[in-house]
C-alpha cells in the first residue's frame, strides 16, 4: 500500500471497494482480493487518524494545555 496516499483518497477508494462489494456480482477470488485492499485502506486510514491524534495530543500538551484524549465511540 502506498503510504503516500491521502487520507481523503484512501477514503474514497475504500468507498468505492463497499459499493463494489454490496453489489454481490462479482466472483468469489475478485470479492476476496478486493477486500483484502479493503483492509488495507480501512488500516491506512485508521493509522493517518492516529498519527493525526498523536500531533494533536502533542500541539496541546506542547501549549500548556490539559491532556487531550480523544474518546472512541461505543
Amino acid at each position: 500500500m502506498d503510504e503516500k496516499i491521502t487520507f481523503e483518497e484512501a477514503m474514497n477508494n475504500l468507498e468505492k471497494i463497499v459499493v463494489r462489494l454490496e453489489e454481490g456480482d462479482i466472483p468469489l477470488e475478485e470479492a476476496l482480493e478486493i477486500y483484502k485492499k479493503g483492509i488495507e485502506y480501512s488500516k491506512l486510514c485508521h493509522d493517518k487518524l492516529k498519527k493525526a491524534e498523536q500531533q494533536l495530543t502533542k500541539i496541546l500538551t506542547d501549549d500548556g494545555e490539559e491532556d487531550f484524549l480523544l474518546q472512541e465511540e461505543e
